[in-house]
């Protein structure tokens, strides 16, 4: 029998070997994939370009200081905070004992369920002066007005970076705490060795091994946070997704709406960089290959109560207190909005969130398996160049979709009038097959990452003995690969699922006339400050999103060396 390092270099050997021109198919349709996803993002490039140029000095005089301004300033409170609260929280249920840490471990992922415009107006609601915290507040003193004391206003930046930072922690807490788990026993033995306690070892050794980390985490959360439509518009903060909506939709001027989301690009551009540096940074951190208990520093007194406080308060402002205010409103208007309006627009929501995460899956499944099939350095680039769309915030890859769409329209309409004589009109721009296609192209990288995870799983001998039985390469991938990977489907169908359902601003600018979703429902209330009526499809936005987490609060309480290869298939790769 062969040593195991012998049959693995033989198979990685003829792995190697194989050409990509010997699966002209699965190659093929790599490079459409690519393509597709690509397509809206050059669009943009040529929107932008092709408009007029006397529009430029306007945007630069008049909307781009001032967005750019608030977007970079939103991002730099937002960055701040969710490293604190991120960092803090990991390395407490991570590395101390106190009451209540097994349960605040998996609770540190709840804000994760709760789309970020919903906390916002959900907030509005609560600190408003006429909400239950203001009113309380003039009841307990006997403040007659509000003028007779004075409260922070939620519709401003600070409230904007308040409500994001406590919803997008978690993505810190989570890359943050994989590496936590995943540190040098030798190192921390040697601190503790030195007479260092559990801070001493924070600070002069698991933060600064962490930072890579951190980059990770905080450029995750800028992502979602620049992202973001619904909650900035009811917060009032002017940021430059904002600006590339309301040129659109309020003037009507796409060429311009192009050239401020091209700013947003080089933004994004410089995001998905610190990112990039920050994983490849990660990968000289040495860790033990010893498995054994992390030390445990145990806290009492007004530790403990502190460590609970520190753990307590983001799960508190960032799921308890919207969901307390949710489930009350829905309460209220449960007789008079569950009914068949409510069913109509779930109904829209989980079919186009499951006919997007079943594209998104079987581009994956294709990527993944043709990067694994050949061995190709060109078609694992076409793999990362498709999971760009994860990238792009929802309104720029809206502006870039419409213009490939209606192309495509025209090119159907002219060949239908030559052949046929009649005309088609628009069969795609305006249509769901257009949400399908952001939602696809937005999310493809979280179904790609997780099912490409899966996938190195899978020992390459398994290949090797499927094609010594005279299995195809189509052959092995169904009867073999297919059911091995069922896990890594279901999740990946499931986090594209749920993304799709809380997508908002691709939503609202390419959905169908008169066509709702629960989440354009709820930002309709929401914009004519009838927040409440919108509470029950908020709530069933929630209620999807608690699904990846309890996923995600499953993967946390695994073994290190699954967790690490969990969060790398769970956290999007850019």
């Amino acid at each position: 029998m062969q040593p195991a390092a012998a049959t693995r270099g033989h198979a990685e050997r003829a792995r190697r070997s194989v050409r990509p021109g010997r699966y002209p198919l699965i190659v093929a349709g790599s490079f459409l994939i690519a393509a597709l996803a690509v397509a809206p993002i050059v669009a943009l490039v040529v929107i932008a370009l092709g408009g007029d140029a006397s529009v430029w000095p306007h945007l630069i005089g008049t909307i781009l200081p001032a967005s750019t301004l608030t977007t970079v300033l939103l991002m730099l409170g937002v960055g701040v905070l969710t490293s604190i609260l991120g960092v803090a929280g990991a390395w407490l249920v991570t590395m101390c004992r106190f009451p209540g840490r097994g349960m605040l471990e998996w609770m540190l992922l709840l804000p994760l369920a709760v789309p970020t415009y919903v906390v916002a107006y959900c907030y509005v609601e609560i600190l408003d002066s006429v909400g239950p915290v203001q009113t309380l507040i003039r009841s307990i003193f006997g403040f007659e007005t509000v003028r007779d004391y004075w409260f922070p206003e939620i519709r401003s930046l600070g409230g904007a970076i308040f409500v994001m930072s406590f919803v997008l922690y978690p993505y810190v807490y989570l890359t943050v705490r994989a590496t936590f788990l995943m540190q040098s026993m030798c190192v921390l033995d040697v601190s503790r060795t030195l007479g260092q306690g559990a801070i001493g070892s924070f600070f002069r050794i698991a933060l600064p091994l962490a930072r890579p980390a951190v980059v990770v985490g905080v450029t995750l959360a800028l992502m979602e946070c620049l992202n973001d439509i619904g909650a900035v518009q009811f917060l009032g903060v002017q940021t430059l997704t904002l600006s590339v909506y309301a040129t659109w939709t309020n003037r009507g001027d796409l060429a311009g709406a192009a050239q401020i989301a091209c700013v947003m690009l080089i933004v994004v551009l410089l995001l998905v960089w610190l990112e990039r540096r920050g994983r490849r940074l990660q990968r000289f951190h040495h860790t033990s290959q010893r498995v054994q208990a992390l030390p445990d520093y145990p806290l009492g007194g007004w530790r403990a109560a502190a460590a609970i406080t520190v753990c307590s308060l983001p799960v508190l402002l960032g799921f308890v207190a919207p969901a307390w205010y949710l489930l009350s409103a829905a309460w209220r208007r449960f007789g008079l909005d569950f009914g068949p309006a409510y069913f109509t627009l779930t109904a829209n929501s989980v079919g186009l969130s499951l006919t997007a995460s079943a594209v998104a899956v079987l581009a994956a499944i294709i990527l993944a398996y043709a990067t694994r099939l050949t061995g190709s350095k060109l078609v694992a680039a076409l793999s990362r160049l498709a999971s760009v769309g994860y990238a792009v915030p929802g309104t720029v890859l809206a502006v870039g979709i419409l213009i490939p769409l209606a192309s495509l329209d025209n090119a159907i309409d002219g060949l239908a009038r030559t052949i046929a004589g009649v005309s088609t009109g628009l069969l795609l721009t305006g249509s769901t097959a257009a949400l399908v296609y952001a939602y696809a192209v937005r999310f493809l990288a979280v179904s790609h990452g997780t099912v490409e995870a899966g996938l190195q799983r899978v020992t390459p001998n398994i290949d090797l003995a499927a094609r010594s039985l005279g299995r195809t390469p189509a052959g092995a991938l169904r009867e073999i690969h297919m059911p091995l990977l069922r896990p890594a489907i279901a999740t990946a169908a499931l986090l594209v699922f749920v993304d799709s359902m809380k997508e908002l601003p691709a939503t609202m600018l390419l959905r169908p006339f008169n066509f709702e979703t629960l989440a354009t429902h709820v930002y309709t209330y929401a914009s004519m400050e009838m927040v409440e009526q919108g509470a029950i499809a908020a709530l069933t936005i929630v209620v999807a999103g608690l699904l990846p987490v309890a996923l995600l609060s499953r993967t946390s309480r695994v073994p290190r060396r699954v967790l690490s290869g969990a969060v790398r298939g769970t956290v999007p790769s850019i």
